[in-house]
C-alpha cells in the first residue's frame, strides 16, 4: 500500500481508502446491504491490505454504517483516519439538515456517539447548502476543531466556486482550513478537470475520489443488454450520469488494456485514478469480499505511459468556454521559452 499527505497537511492517508457506504440495511436495498458479521470481514481484510482511511456518512443506512464500522474499527481506532460527514437530512424536523451551526453542532455529536469515539479524523460536509451562511458554516466547523471533538475538515460535492470562497474566508479569519475535497471522479466522468481540480492543485486541497467505477460500471460486468438486471446495483441506484452507449465503447478499450496485462477492467479503472497527480485517495467500496480484493490489487497495476495517454484522450471531457478561449490565445511564444506545456 503506498501513502499520501492529505493535501497541505500532516496526515498520512493510504492512497486506497475504504468506503463503508454498502454497511447497512434501509431503502436502498442495493447499496445498503452489508451485515455487521461480512462487514467485519471486509474491514479486517482492508486493515491488512494497508487501508488506514476509512469513509463513512451519517446518511449512510440513516447512520447504521457509522455504527457498525466504529465497532469494527474498535481498539484499532487510533491506528487509522475516520472520515464521515455531515448536510444531508436526519430527519423530518426542518432544522435536522444542512449546514447551520445547530445542524452542524447536532450531527457531530450524533456521529461521535454512533462511531463510538471522542473524536472525528476528517469532518466533511456532504453538500452545499443554500439557506445557510457559507460565514456560519465555516465558523461552525472551526469550532468543533478547536472544541477537539475533529481534527481536520473537508468537503464534498461543492463547486469551484464556492470552495474557493471558503478557503479565502478560512485565510483570513485564521480559520481550521479546508484540506480535502471528496468528489466524484472516473475514467468516465471527468467533469472537475474543468475547475476543481486546478483549484484544489493551488489552493493544497487534497482530492479524495468517490465513485471511481461510476456506480459499479467500470467493473465491466454490465452489457447492454442486461442492465436491468435486478440484481446489479444499477438497476436500483442508477445515480451517476453518462451516456451508456458511448461508456461501452470506452470499455471496449478497457478491457483490451486489462487483457495485456491479465488484470480486470476495475483494476484497470483504479489504476487510472491512482497514475492522476492530483489524486490523493480512491475510495474503493465493496460488498463482497472478492470486489475488495480484486479492488485492492489495482494499487500494483502499473499502466504504460502509452495506455494512460490513449485513456486521456478516449474521455477527455470537452473544454468549457471560457477555459477554451485561453487554451486558443496562450501566448505560444512564451509557453515555449517556458518549456510549458
Amino acid at each position: 500500500m503506498k501513502y499520501t499527505q492529505l493535501g497541505r497537511s500532516g496526515l498520512l492517508v493510504s492512497k486506497l481508502a475504504f468506503g463503508a457506504m454498502t454497511f447497512g440495511s434501509g431503502n436502498i436495498p442495493s447499496v445498503y446491504k452489508v451485515g455487521q458479521d461480512h462487514a467485519q470481514e471486509l474491514v479486517n481484510h482492508a486493515l491488512a491490505a494497508g487501508i488506514n482511511f476509512f469513509d463513512t456518512a451519517n446518511a449512510y443506512a440513516d447512520g447504521l454504517s457509522e455504527e457498525i464500522l466504529g465497532r469494527l474499527l474498535g481498539s484499532r481506532r487510533k491506528e487509522v483516519v475516520i472520515a464521515t460527514k455531515a448536510g444531508m437530512r436526519m430527519g423530518p424536523e426542518l432544522v435536522q439538515a444542512g449546514l447551520s451551526r445547530k445542524h452542524l453542532f447536532d450531527a457531530c455529536e450524533a456521529s461521535l456517539i454512533r462511531l463510538g469515539t471522542d473524536y472525528i479524523d476528517l469532518y466533511i460536509v456532504h453538500k452545499t447548502d443554500p439557506f445557510t451562511p457559507l460565514e456560519e458554516t465555516l465558523e461552525a466547523l472551526n469550532d468543533l476543531v478547536r472544541q477537539g471533538k475533529v481534527r481536520y475538515i473537508g468537503y464534498s460535492n461543492w463547486p469551484a466556486w464556492l470552495a474557493a470562497q471558503a478557503v479565502q474566508m478560512q485565510r483570513e479569519r485564521g480559520w481550521a482550513p479546508f484540506i480535502n475535497g471528496q468528489m466524484y471522479y472516473s475514467l468516465i466522468g471527468r467533469d472537475i478537470e474543468h475547475d476543481t481540480v486546478p483549484f484544489m492543485q493551488n489552493g493544497g486541497v487534497g482530492l479524495t475520489v468517490w465513485g471511481p467505477l461510476a456506480g459499479g460500471f467500470l467493473s465491466g460486468k454490465y452489457t447492454r443488454h442486461h442492465l436491468i438486471d435486478p440484481e446489479h446495483r444499477l438497476s436500483g441506484f442508477d445515480f451517476l450520469p453518462h451516456d451508456k452507449e458511448w461508456g461501452f465503447k470506452v470499455m471496449d478499450t478497457v478491457k483490451d488494456i486489462a487483457h495485456t496485462h491479465d488484470a480486470t477492467p476495475a483494476q484497470v479503472s483504479l489504476a487510472w485514478l491512482l497514475a492522476q497527480p492530483h489524486v490523493s485517495s480512491v475510495l474503493v467500496g465493496s460488498s463482497k469480499l472478492s470486489q475488495l480484493e480484486d479492488n485492492l490489487n489495482a494499487s500494483g497495476l502499473q499502466l504504460t505511459v502509452q495506455e494512460i495517454a490513449t485513456l486521456d484522450e478516449l474521455t477527455r471531457p470537452a473544454p468549457l468556454y471560457p477555459n477554451w478561449f485561453a487554451t486558443k490565445l496562450l501566448d505560444v511564444q512564451a509557453a515555449q521559452a517556458l518549456d510549458v506545456r
